[in-house]
């Protein structure tokens, strides 16, 4: 018999606002029905009992429920990154690694994540096969960058030391050109990547470039652009200088992550492309919290992120209040996995509203992903897998529908003591009491 859950008497947050109390009915793993618990009328547990089905009722009194939360950029199978660790550790520990950070990402209330580089197609069959929990994953598998970018780990030195380890799976993302980016742009998606990741800027954790500096020719992203688009997909910008930026948005990227050095004229070009910016603001607060705490990281790498922290803060205030859409993303690797609802808390620091934060983290970023609607998820992505196949939120492996606590969408849930309505964001990463995902309690 089809498993039947309700939950009852829950303040929803529906993935555009505080709706109220209402009950929630959730059948074979997709929401069938949402109902006000201040209309009268026969409960939603009562009828659904009435009709034969064997019901799993959750009081939700006292508690908020919403969407499952959306990371629109991880890096699970890293940790710590830019430690010096990495020239020691066993390669293959980074894979038993990703299987426990998947799970505190899952338990911490992500139901869905997309991979910014590092977990390859083995990683997200082992999560198709039950081998592993985790939230359902996209994947950019490596991350392309120019000779001499943010990608590329060679120190001064001559040592070698990237963040992501090239493997059979996994193909090194240095390249150049325009022939050189359309051949390394084929070779990933071949490996399995959902979306190209690049660096239009240099960053904070490689060694020898600086986070202000350009890195692809517009020309060179156009074509990446044009490669993934071939095939059914997008490219997401690592970006951090201003130039940079622009050269990303004017080549068509969809996403742009970071976006520390914004101005007036680069934030007006967002909205002119109706492209993401994903803020990361967790990113260069963890580098200082870790190099606080006795990490081994690089100086030039703790001194980048102390120089970036505030004026990250700002740009990403006045993107926000220039109307550009932004969605969740945390970079956890960098930062520690499983806290990733602390970026909630950080956007409400800089002037996101309790709705407007939690909108970044469902229906902004489930629209991002392309997995919001379904015209969405019936397009064809790369390697002519439908966007919103992979057996997003566990219901039966086919289309899904997430990001919102309605009608026909996945029951990727989750369950927060309290009223965030009235209580705010700012301790939700602690409120989190039950997380569903296709109405399957994970925690």
């Amino acid at each position: 018999m089809t498993h039947t859950l309700v939950i009852t008497g829950a303040q929803v947050f529906d993935g555009d606002a505080f709706i109220g109390t209402h009950d929630v009915l959730v059948r074979g793993g997709v929401v069938e029905a949402v109902r006000s618990t201040e209309a009268g009328g026969t409960p939603l547990a009562a009828e659904a009992s009435a009709a034969g089905s064997i019901v799993d009722v959750v009081d939700g009194s006292g508690k908020t429920l919403t969407p499952g939360l959306i990371d629109c950029h991880v890096h699970v199978a890293t940790e710590g990154a830019g430690s010096l660790d990495a020239f020691t550790e066993p390669f293959s520990l980074q894979f038993f690694r990703a299987a426990r950070n998947l799970e505190k990402t899952l338990q911490a209330g992500v139901t869905t994540a997309r991979d910014a580089g590092g977990a390859d197609a083995g990683v997200k069959t082992a999560l198709a096969q039950g081998l592993v929990e985790g939230p359902d994953l996209r994947a950019a598998i490596s991350i392309m960058s120019q000779t001499g970018g943010h990608g590329d780990g060679r120190m001064a030195s001559g040592a070698h030391m990237p963040m992501f380890t090239e493997h059979p799976g996994r193909p090194d993302g240095v390249a150049d050109g325009l022939d050189g980016v359309r051949a390394k742009t084929r070779e990933i998606l071949r490996a399995g990547a959902d979306h190209i990741k690049i660096c239009s800027t240099g960053g904070v954790l490689s060694p020898t470039d600086d986070p202000r500096h350009s890195q692809f020719t517009q020309a060179e992203i156009e074509v990446i652009v044009a490669e993934a688009a071939a095939q059914g997909t997008y490219v997401m910008s690592h970006a951090q200088g201003t130039e940079g930026i622009r050269n990303a948005l004017r080549a068509g990227v969809r996403s742009i992550e970071h976006g520390i050095y914004l101005d007036a004229q680069t934030i007006e070009l967002f909205l002119e492309k109706d492209a993401f910016l994903v803020p990361t603001l967790q990113a260069p607060q963890a580098v200082i919290a870790a190099a606080d705490a006795g990490a081994a990281l690089p100086p030039a790498v703790v001194e980048k992120a102390r120089m970036v922290a505030e004026v990250h803060r700002e740009a990403i205030a006045a993107a926000h209040q220039a109307g550009v859409k932004i969605a969740m993303g945390t970079d956890a690797g960098v930062g520690p996995h499983g806290e990733n609802l602390e970026e909630l808390e950080l956007m409400v620091g800089v002037g996101l509203s309790t709705e407007e934060a939690l909108r970044a983290g469902t229906t902004t970023a489930a629209a991002l992903l392309g997995i919001d609607s379904v015209e969405a998820v019936a397009g064809v992505g790369a390697g002519g897998v439908p966007s919103g196949a992979a057996g997003g939120g566990g219901a039966g492996g086919g289309l899904a529908l997430v990001g919102r606590v309605a009608p026909g969408y996945a029951a990727d849930l989750v369950l927060f003591d309290g009223d965030l309505s009235r209580a705010g964001l700012s301790e939700a990463r602690r409120r989190v009491s039950q997380v569903y995902r296709g109405g399957v309690r994970k925690r």
